[in-house]
């Protein structure tokens, strides 16, 4: 049997498995969530050993520290995945949600109804947490969900994976709803990307490799790539604030998609601004590059090249940029950004307005660190990925965002004439 056809064969019991799990009842969704939740908690010994195994595996690799980090779990990771897993099962069910009700003058009654978007398959890469966090988001909408996480955490998400089809079981749901592709060769992505008929959406969350991995793909992508944030320091800012906004916003977990990578200072700001923000940086271990104006106020910095605005480091680099007027700090957002999240300090009511209406982010924050980025902290449980797209969902994606809808019509009778 060919990698195809075993994969076409799995594929095939996920969307049959799906179609039941669609029409299970919210308790027991529930019920398999709070399995889930009190398998992982018990299970933590065993998930941070397998995850040992892949972390000294990616040491060995001479993978760079953000790498590591963003593969490493212990014991405060794990009981923040069973938490979240435990928040989604107390969030209200999307399925069967009636999203609006009319009655038309010939009597028809319309109603728009959310159901599941079928199957997803999420393809990942180095954050084993995602095995749950998208798991748990797109069972609880109904869907049934093939998950193929990155080479380098396959012990990790193996262990975590059969936490999920044992809660499965336990609950009395069908436990091929959920399919993690345990095979690290990378043509897996390229057959799953040739399977309209069984995968309704594909979520990515990688990097570049990933994005051309899944160039020319038939199923529909949702696509969480990069994260080039942005903060503006206008000169209407309460600078102590400022300086923890944009601290966070680098320093808390630089290697996650939110994390700030562009700091941008209005100059009239510039030198009452920047000395102390560089010093507190540096003093964390960030490496500053800046233009030639950030250079001549820190000297610490290194002149950055115009591939540092468009970088994505994921790490603890930042590149820093004076502007001359909000102008300009709008339209460098729009030319350097990824449109994922975007903030502007300021206490002028005015400038917050336009940075809200004009920057064309899937999130933007006034006076606020841009890593609120993600769906815990916006109430979702968890998410599945960030949307930078327009169609058909954007920023964190909980469980809302993996519902479609369809109309329901009742009548008395009538006929089109």
């Amino acid at each position: 049997m060919t990698l195809e056809d075993e994969i076409i064969g799995r594929l095939n019991s996920v969307r049959e498995a799906a179609r039941r799990l669609a029409l299970a009842p919210t308790e027991r969704k529930n019920a398999m969530l709070t399995k889930l939740a009190g398998a992982i908690k018990s299970s933590g010994a065993e998930i941070i050993a397998a995850n040992r195994h892949d972390v000294e595996a990616a040491e060995r690799a001479g993978n760079g520290k953000a790498f590591v980090e963003r593969l490493t779990l212990n014991a405060q990771r794990v009981a923040a995945m069973a938490r979240s897993v435990e928040e989604i099962a107390t969030l209200p069910d999307p399925v069967g949600e009636i999203i609006e009700k009319w009655q038309r003058p010939n009597g028809l009654e319309i109603a728009k109804v959310r159901v599941p978007l079928g199957v997803i398959a999420i393809v990942y890469e180095s954050r084993p947490n995602v095995t749950i966090d998208a798991a748990a988001l797109t069972l609880k909408s109904g869907n049934g969900v093939v998950l193929r996480g990155g080479s380098e955490a396959l012990k990790t998400n193996v262990c975590l994976a059969r936490l999920v089809s044992d809660a499965l079981r336990a609950a009395g749901l069908p436990p091929d709803a959920a399919f993690f592709v345990a095979n690290p060769d990378r043509e897996v992505i390229q057959v799953l990307k040739r399977q309209p008929a069984l995968i309704d959406l594909i979520i990515p969350r990688g990097g570049q490799a990933l994005k051309r991995a899944l160039e020319g793909s038939a199923v529909p992508l949702l696509p969480h790539f990069d994260g080039i944030c942005h903060t503006y320091v206008d000169r209407a800012a309460d600078l102590a604030m400022a300086q923890e906004i944009c601290f966070n916003a680098k320093c808390s977990r630089p290697s996650v998609c939110n994390a700030m990578e562009n700091l941008l200072v209005h100059a009239t700001i510039a030198r009452e601004f920047l000395p102390a923000m560089a010093q507190r940086f540096i003093t964390e271990g960030v490496e500053l590059r800046g233009c030639e104006r950030t250079c001549a106020i820190v000297p610490d910095a290194r002149p950055a090249t115009e591939a540092d605005w468009d970088t994505e480091y994921l790490d603890l680099v930042l590149a820093i940029r004076i502007v001359d007027s909000l102008d300009e700090a709008i339209e460098f957002i729009s030319r350097h950004g990824s449109h994922l999240a975007d903030a502007i300090v300021t206490n002028d009511a005015q400038a917050a307005a336009r940075f809200e209406r004009e920057v064309d982010s899937a999130t933007v924050y006034v006076n606020a660190s841009t890593r609120f980025t993600d769906g815990f902290e916006f109430g979702f449980g968890a998410e599945t990925g960030i949307s930078t797209n327009r169609l058909h969902a954007r920023g964190p994606m909980g469980l809302r965002e993996l519902t479609t809808y369809k109309y329901v019509i009742h009548g008395h009778g009538q006929v089109r004439i």
